[in-house]
């Protein structure tokens, strides 16, 4: 009979590791064709990804009040490890993160609406490589979540300062421009916006990165604590990291996370 209890325990936790999975991929994808959008808003091939977008929200919305509901009910059994304990205080910390991403990409898709309206709208230099870090970033991060991989989820953290690097520079460089003729500044500021967008999404990233550590090793390296007591390298198995997120196909195979190194 406590076999019994034990598997069913067990039964439980993984299906909240599967819903958190689930989850992650709808924001992925809906993040995904949020910045393909906005890197080609001129493009008549794109036109039809923010409505896409749009469509992908309330399934995310429904998918965090899902698990949010299934965390609290194991909650409420009272009964649990520390490893369990951990993974249901980090999974609602989680939703709660991939949720905003996915109102992020609403976001950049309203943003390309209005880019579209506004003739002479030019994408800024550094905006592509910008959000190609930031996809690289969750696609880490949500490998790190599928592998249960701290030493992907800490490059996530490395990756931040990059981000921000890319957001100044952009933001300084419209902003002389738009001094300099004034019929930039419309499009200007919603290019800054867009920029803003992609900033918020790492930061999302780098929080899920940071539940995920605290999850798999309890340790809490939010503001740069514990970082240094990670190990170097996690034990290895090859072959299993065909297809971790959606940015590991070969669309995206120039900021596909290294999944050489896996738990076992």
């Amino acid at each position: 009979m406590a076999q019994t209890a034990g598997l069913t325990e067990a039964v439980l936790y993984d299906t909240l590791v599967n819903y958190l999975i689930s989850m992650a991929r709808v924001v992925e994808s809906a993040m995904n064709r949020a910045l393909d959008a906005i890197m080609a808003f001129d493009n008549p091939r794109t036109q039809g990804l923010p409505g896409e977008v749009f469509l992908l929200e309330p399934r995310i919305n429904e998918m965090e009040l899902l698990i949010d509901e299934h965390a609290i009910r194991l909650l409420r059994r009272g009964s649990f490890s520390d490893d369990e304990m951990r993974l249901v205080v980090a999974s609602l910390k989680i939703t709660n993160d991939l949720e905003r991403i996915g109102d992020i990409a609403v976001n950049l898709a309203e943003r390309v609406i209005s880019l579209r309206e506004m003739a002479g709208a030019k994408q800024p230099e550094e905006l592509a490589p910008m959000a190609e870090a930031v996809r690289s970033m969750v696609s880490r991060s949500l490998g790190a979540l599928i592998f249960r991989n701290a030493e992907m989820a800490a490059q996530v953290l490395e990756s931040d300062d990059v981000v921000d690097q890319y957001r100044d520079r952009i933001i300084e460089n419209l902003m002389l421009h738009m001094t300099q003729n004034v019929a930039l500044v419309t499009p200007g500021m919603q290019f800054i916006l867009a920029t803003r967008h992609l900033e918020r999404i790492a930061d999302h990233a780098t929080n899920i990165a940071e539940d995920i550590i605290f999850w798999v090793r309890g340790l809490d390296v939010r503001h740069g604590r514990g970082l240094t007591v990670l190990p170097e390298r996690e034990e290895t198995t090859k072959g299993v990291c065909s297809e971790v997120t959606e940015n590991s196909h070969a669309l995206h195979s120039d900021v596909t996370p290294s999944c050489e190194t896996q738990r076992v």
